[in-house]
């Protein structure tokens, strides 16, 4: 979420408030603003296909394949289902929630039910004026959709589909929407402090790990869990989900620009540049390890430079990029060797040891590497460090009493002989494989 375009909004606000005095909802999508530019609305559209390709098929397919053959399409099943849910919530309230003014922790019913994003009449978005706020709205839904998609990974092999649809519902809207309110809406209160994070390291990689890691201890650990051998049943559809991943976030970083400018060439750059840092470091981790630099990990690596990057992308030059990428590698490797064996908490695909660990490093090293050169450096590690620390609290409480509560009404997981069947023939009466 750029900066420039944050004080931009502010300085919107403002106008808006003097206008009428003090009722910006309205003003705020009549106001003047910069003609649409069908430049910046085609790679905004280009970007959003590119997110939502993140999810299906990206994230099933690097999750599917790291799963047990008999929960392999269950994985697809949660992430379909959850993208659909999301989707009906973010347009009756999430944007609303997230998007318009409000106070410092929610916003106003102003785009409930998407009202006034199509037809005659619809405008562009304070936060990206050059753009219909359609197409806003659509690229925020990406990033709504593919955070409540990693916490998936967390929970895997056990959780009932139909649990796992309320969750996605409720998480949605208490929890995601908010934190999106609180960093990227000019009035959200730790954009207030100056809180930097362009694309999501807070918003979706901490609020999602530190979700996820709640959702592992609720449910509890899968059956044999440090007892049995829980190994990937195809590493290549891994390589190709992560591969889709790789290049969707692309648009995840440079399309946070929201225009089709230099700064978004330059967030391109940079993610590349950390995805290799992070591949290149985790492998050397892997080989003093173990003496072999193996394909997940090289994979694995990538993606821990490329969500540490993510708060950094478009503030950062080269040589911050290639830090924080090659910081994230080596600590991320070494939350996910050891942070399930010393904690016993069953998070089934490292979603906190990458997201909430990788989120949080690149979070804290944005306001170091940043550079004025780009854009303004409005925090401080402090800022930054205080901002992800609250939203990994928030995040990971709200969902510990989002599913207790769930719990009290009905199960969440599927019962002991439905795992050892597996949750694709147990919840779907499908499988890949009759050896399954």
């Amino acid at each position: 979420m750029p900066l420039v375009n944050l004080r931009a909004g502010r300085r919107l606000l403002a106008a808006a408030t003097m206008t009428l005095g003090g009722s910006w909802a309205g003003a705020a999508w009549a106001a003047p603003a910069p003609a649409l530019n069908g430049a910046d609305t085609a790679w905004m559209l280009i970007c959003t296909v590119l997110v939502l390709l993140m999810t299906m098929p990206g994230i099933i397919l690097f999750y599917g394949g790291m799963l047990r053959t008999k929960n392999s399409l269950s994985i697809v099943a949660h992430t379909v289902a959850a993208s659909a849910v999301i989707t009906l919530t973010w347009a009756m309230v999430g944007y609303s929630i997230a998007f318009t003014p409000g106070n410092g922790f929610l916003g106003g019913a102003d785009r409930l039910f998407a009202e006034g994003l199509i037809g005659l009449g619809a405008t562009a978005h304070a936060i990206a004026p050059t753009i219909p706020e359609a197409a806003f709205f659509m690229f925020q839904l990406a990033f709504a959709i593919i955070t409540f998609a990693i916490i998936l990974g967390a929970t895997a092999e056990r959780m009932r589909l139909g649990a796992a649809v309320v969750f996605a519902a409720l998480w949605s809207v208490v929890v995601y929407a908010p934190v999106a309110h609180w960093v990227w809406h000019p009035t959200g209160w730790l954009a207030g402090m100056g809180h930097m994070d362009f694309a999501g390291g807070t918003v979706v990689h901490i609020a999602s790990g530190a979700s996820g890691l709640a959702a592992a201890w609720v449910l509890g650990p899968r059956h044999g869990f440090g007892r049995e051998p829980m190994v990937p049943h195809n590493l290549m559809i891994t390589v190709l989900g992560a591969g889709l991943l790789w290049a969707g976030w692309f648009g995840f970083n440079a399309g946070s620009t929201f225009e089709a400018s230099g700064r978004a060439a330059g967030a391109l750059l940079t993610t590349q540049v950390a995805a290799c840092a992070g591949a290149m470091l985790w492998g050397f981790c892997e080989y003093i390890h173990r003496g072999q630099w193996s394909v997940l990990g090289s994979m694995t690596g990538a993606i821990a430079g490329l969500i540490a990057v993510t708060p950094a992308s478009g503030f950062v030059n080269i040589y911050g990029a290639l830090t924080i990428g090659a910081i994230s590698g080596v600590v991320c490797f070494i939350c996910v060797v050891n942070f399930k064996a010393r904690t016993g908490i069953d998070d089934a695909l490292d979603v906190f040891a990458l997201h909430g660990v990788g989120g949080l490093v690149g979070t804290v090293l944005t306001p170091v590497f940043a550079t004025t050169r780009i854009a303004p450096v409005t925090a401080t590690v402090w800022t930054n460090l205080v901002g992800g620390l609250t939203v990994m609290v928030y995040a990971a409480a709200a969902t510990w009493v989002i599913l207790r509560l769930m719990g009290l009404v009905a199960r969440l997981r599927v019962n002991v002989e439905q795992e050892r069947m597996g949750l694709d023939i147990a919840q779907h009466g499908e499988m890949l494989s009759p050896k399954a």
